[in-house]
């Protein structure tokens, strides 16, 4: 791993896991989440990863909605925007990447390989839903997978990395991940230096245990050697865990309420940024210092804000 010269947070604002219904604060129209992920920024995020929403929660891919958002943040901050390639998995491929085209961002998501994506589970602790769309949008993902296969990683790689000049966070749920992108890195389709996120605790994926966290990094050490950043977050209860732990091995954090809804224990959280103090505060702790936009740019070699689609 290339240890952080500084910390490097990131915010995933609103996601397409969770739904209205499991709590007030998600933001879902263009100005929630515009107004969330500039709270974010001030808080000490330099990365924002974007997912677009319908007012009413519905998981979107037009590129219009995102031109309600993305101009918006980037007009107020310098802050890196990193707008997601996985959408949903009832999105066709073309939808996923429709945001991404559009404004040809420094960094996108990259998902590394197909799965069981699964979070059904949902229907099972909200009672009240507040939309006729939300049951059986998470109840689906108990029968389809999210497909990730190698003609769409390769199709993204090269339309948006090599015909935009967009990087990547390379979202790894499991051990096997890490060897799909070395499989592309070889090929010459994946540029080094790569930034990998290590996803933890969705059901299909690679559970929310420490010892797996520490093994992808020593599997990533064992393929990619110096030549890759590591993030790390854990879906739910664990985030803050584990965002602790990938900054103590030299890595990155990532927080949001993508990711999870809570602060603590029985508290849902009130906004991205109540858990980026956190987080930060956290790494402070560490005795480590939290990077800029500008450090991020440097670190993981972007592109540039001046090389983004407006």
């Amino acid at each position: 791993m290339r240890a952080a010269e500084q910390v490097i947070i990131s915010t995933a604002v609103t996601g397409s896991v969770n739904v209205p219904s499991q709590s007030d604060h998600l933001p879902l129209s263009a100005d929630q989440v515009v107004a969330s992920a500039l709270e974010a920024v001030a808080a000490g995020s330099a990365i924002i990863h974007l997912h677009a929403r319908h007012p009413d929660g519905r998981p979107a891919w037009e590129a219009e909605i995102y031109e309600e958002i993305v101009p918006r943040i980037l007009d107020e901050t310098d802050v890196v925007i990193n707008i997601t390639t996985g959408g949903s998995s009832a999105m066709t491929m073309e939808q996923r990447l429709a945001g991404a085209m559009r404004f040809a961002p420094e960094l996108a998501s990259l998902n590394m390989g197909s799965m069981n994506f699964v979070y059904s589970g949902i229907a099972d602790k909200v009672t009240d839903w507040k939309h006729d769309w939300e049951r059986e949008y998470v109840l689906n993902t108990y029968s389809q997978p999210f497909i990730n296969s190698f003609d769409r990683i390769e199709h993204t790689l090269r339309e948006l990395g090599d015909g935009l000049g967009t990087r990547f966070e390379y979202e790894c749920y499991d051990i096997g991940h890490l060897y799909s992108l070395a499989h592309f890195a070889d090929r010459g389709l994946a540029k080094a230096p790569f930034l990998i996120q290590g996803v933890f605790g969705i059901l299909g994926g690679i559970g929310a245990d420490h010892e797996n966290l520490t093994h992808m990094v020593a599997i990533a050490d064992k393929l990619f050697g110096v030549d890759y950043s590591f993030s790390a977050f854990a879906a739910g209860r664990g985030q803050m865990q584990f965002g602790t732990h990938s900054a103590w091995l030299g890595g990155h954090v990532r927080v949001g309420l993508e990711d999870s809804l809570w602060i603590g224990k029985g508290e849902l959280a009130t906004s991205n940024a109540q858990q980026v103090r956190k987080i930060r505060a956290v790494v402070e702790d560490l005795g480590k210092t939290i990077a800029t936009p500008a450090d991020a740019r440097r670190m993981l070699h972007l592109k540039g804000l001046d090389r983004v689609t407006r």
